[in-house]
């Protein structure tokens, strides 16, 4: 590299037009697909692999292991053999140590100009769906192929502190079923619980599985912290399994210890000003509701929890009309 800055240090700086290498000593070439966005391609990639991050710009831990994977790589001593793009989703947020400016990116995808409007968020969403539409496409590829499997991890940490720390997502795969051998990889993540979704979302892990054709996850890596503040959320075993994937190994864990699963049961929808979520700010993800308990109120609707074994995930009052206010998930298995 040019200059002995750090990529990390660069976006945080805004200065990622910097001269990057186009081609790495072992041959692999550089791409750089826009701001955040950079593809590492090597001479004979083995699959397509998508590490999506800081698409809430305060969810730093993350940002800091995808930082750290790509400078090994820029720097030369960690040679991919998977076909690989870095998203830092949300650079301006990032900068900030905001979770997100205009409005939440994670609830953009897949949406059309008249339910997103045109401000900075929205046109993000455009540029990244546009960019991994590509990438899984092949375009731009050396061979002018796409692979035939393609992953993508979207890594987040929580708003809240967490009954479980670290959960996935696995969007709804229409008429498909979900992957025990995906669902065991997420395990060997570190994965200990994962959310089955029941409906079309949103989310870039939603867009990258229904219109690119990826396994496309939502991570959940512990609570958001600042730069630099992240030494307690132990990311070993997520980083152990990216380099493997890097250095081409696409194992089969299903043997590793089964996450528990539940899954989605209702959506708490945020529909009016009058909306009151009946929790403490702080309660944890996961954490149980009883039977009976009025959830939330809006208006002269009542959210009431009818479900057994009921929890409560992603909770959050001050989402706009029209958005989700929380999930109610119940324990489930694989059919």
């Amino acid at each position: 590299m040019s200059d002995p800055m750090h990529y990390l240090a660069h976006l945080l700086a805004g200065r990622t037009d910097q001269p990057w290498p186009t081609r790495l000593p072992e041959g692999a070439c550089v791409m750089v697909l826009g701001e955040g966005l950079i593809a590492i391609e090597p001479l004979a990639p083995m699959f397509d692999l998508f590490i999506s991050s800081g698409i809430h710009g305060n969810e730093t831990a993350p940002i800091e292991l995808a930082a750290k994977l790509l400078q090994e790589i820029l720097d030369g001593t960690l040679a991919p053999k998977a076909r690989v793009l870095f998203a830092f989703g949300n650079p301006e947020a990032i900068r900030r140590n905001e979770r997100y400016l205009d409005d939440d990116l994670n609830r953009l995808f897949g949406k059309p100009a008249t339910q997103t409007g045109n401000g900075p968020a929205a046109q993000r969403a455009r540029e990244l769906e546009c960019v991994v539409t590509a990438f899984f496409a092949g375009e731009g590829s050396l061979s002018q192929q796409s692979s035939a499997w393609k992953l993508h991890y979207d890594l987040h940490t929580a708003i809240r502190g967490s009954r479980i720390e670290k959960f996935a997502i696995y969007p709804y795969p229409h008429e498909q079923p979900f992957d025990a051998t995906e669902i065991g990889r997420l395990a060997a993540c570190g994965i200990e619980a994962v959310l089955l979704q029941s409906k079309p979302s949103p989310t870039f892990s939603y867009f990258t599985r229904q219109h690119c054709g990826a396994q496309g996850f939502t991570l959940e890596l512990g609570k958001a912290r600042p730069f630099g503040q992240n030494d307690c959320v132990n990311l070993s075993l997520l980083e152990a399994e990216l380099r493997r994937l890097l250095d081409g190994e696409r194992m089969d864990n299903s043997q590793a210890r089964p996450p528990v699963l539940y899954k989605v049961a209702r959506e708490v929808i945020k529909q009016t000003d009058a909306f009151q979520l009946n929790l403490d700010d702080a309660v944890e993800n996961f954490t149980e509701l009883d039977q009976g308990y009025v959830l939330a109120e809006d208006g002269d609707s009542r959210f009431v929890i009818e479900e057994r074994d009921a929890r409560i995930v992603f909770p959050n009052r001050k989402v706009k009309n029209g958005l989700r206010a929380g999930l109610v998930v119940v324990p489930t298995t694989l059919q």
